[in-house]
């Protein structure tokens, strides 16, 4: 029986990994396979509750996807940023202001950063449905790869993470999962990210921060490990640490809808993206580029984020902590919608020297830079 024939894709060659030694965040590593029995989901819960209430974040292991379908991935996520024109990219640019969507093209120096200096990051981002929304046409061959790419993190990596989270909260095991459904009005979306390097003058002014310590929006982020160093995340004691690679691994964060849905018990993982050690900068001392396959989850459009503090006994016994009144909590949509909007282009209230707040939708949003 003859082999699937794929369309041929230009290679995208990675930056090799830092070898310096830096000071590594430390989380557990999860063999997620083992989500796949009773025995297996009782032995990881606790674990996996413990890590997102003290880091918010931790590793997922043994997905089911090889480090080659990896790689082709990741050639894949290249395509919108080398095979597109200009001309045609805007075509395709996100209403992030008019719909508070990032459907499409985020381009490059929409957001600030700090004194004045605008990212250098760009990305596309698809709808989990992937057809639901037109794409380039150098993108159009490899669509049916990228929907295959957006079911496996949805079936294989988040359903199994909420089951997890689900029994750490000592609820039944599809709570999470049934507000995470794939067809369900929502905008769970997969995206491709590509992080440009800068002058020496905008390293300087943002103190060599790329992207400000903030909290995702959603429920759960998933980020493809890749090897150029720059993610850090606010540990417990209040130090930025990198996040190490591992190949093939997959780096699993909550936002603040989980949070909020769990009455505070799992933490919105405080990270931002800083400028890569010395080995991973190319001449002048300006950093490779970093390219990321990521996948953002959001619970379903109508889900009010309430805590479930009637549902979980381990929240009737530790308490709960609300970013509002409960008869003021917005929906998901509501939420991101309004976070979207503004997040990089509003004007932020300075807290102290490191916190920057605003208030979105009553509730208090903080920034870390």
């Amino acid at each position: 029986m003859p082999g699937i024939t794929v369309p041929p894709v230009p290679h995208y060659e990675p930056a090799p990994a830092t070898k310096e030694d830096l000071d590594w965040a430390d989380f557990p590593v999860i063999d997620i396979s083992k989500a796949k029995t009773a025995e297996g989901r009782a032995e990881l819960a606790p674990i996996v509750a413990e890590a997102m209430r003290t880091y918010g974040f931790l590793y997922v292991v043994v997905h089911g996807m090889t480090q080659e379908q990896n790689d082709r991935m990741i050639d894949i996520a290249d395509i919108p940023f080398t095979q597109v024109s200009e001309e045609e990219q805007k075509q395709f640019v996100s209403k992030i202001k008019e719909v508070g969507s990032y459907r499409g093209y985020k381009p490059r120096q929409y957001w600030t950063i700090d004194n004045g200096v605008k990212d250098q990051i760009e990305h596309y981002n698809m709808h989990r449905d992937i057809f639901r929304q037109e794409h380039p046409k150098a993108l159009q061959p490899f669509l049916p790869e990228i929907r295959a790419f957006v079911e496996h993190n949805h079936f294989n990596v988040l359903h199994p993470i909420l089951r997890l989270l689900a029994l750490g909260l000592e609820l039944p095991e599809e709570t999470f999962v049934k507000m995470h459904d794939f067809d369900a009005e929502g905008e769970t979306y997969g995206r491709f990210m590509k992080y440009f390097s800068r002058t020496e003058e905008d390293e300087v002014n943002t103190k060599n921060v790329w992207m400000k310590g903030h909290t995702d929006i959603g429920t759960i982020s998933i980020l493809w490990s890749q090897p150029v160093t720059a993610l850090q995340i606010r540990s417990p004691d209040g130090v930025w640490r990198y996040v190490k690679h591992i190949p093939n691994g997959l780096i699993v964060n909550a936002g603040d809808s989980l949070e909020m849905l769990s009455g505070g018990y799992y933490k919105a993982t405080i990270h931002r993206v800083f400028q890569p050690p010395a080995d991973q900068r190319g001449g002048g001392g300006r950093a490779l580029t970093r390219l990321g396959l990521f996948y953002f989850c959001y619970a379903n459009d109508d889900v009010r984020l309430v805590p479930l503090a009637a549902e979980s006994a381990v929240l009737r016994r530790v308490g709960v902590v609300r970013k509002c009144a409960d008869a003021d909590a917005p929906t998901e949509r509501e939420w991101r919608v309004a976070r979207t909007k503004v997040y990089g282009v509003s004007e932020l209230r300075r807290k102290d020297a490191v916190i920057e707040e605003q208030v979105v939708r009553g509730v208090v949003v903080q920034h870390f830079n």
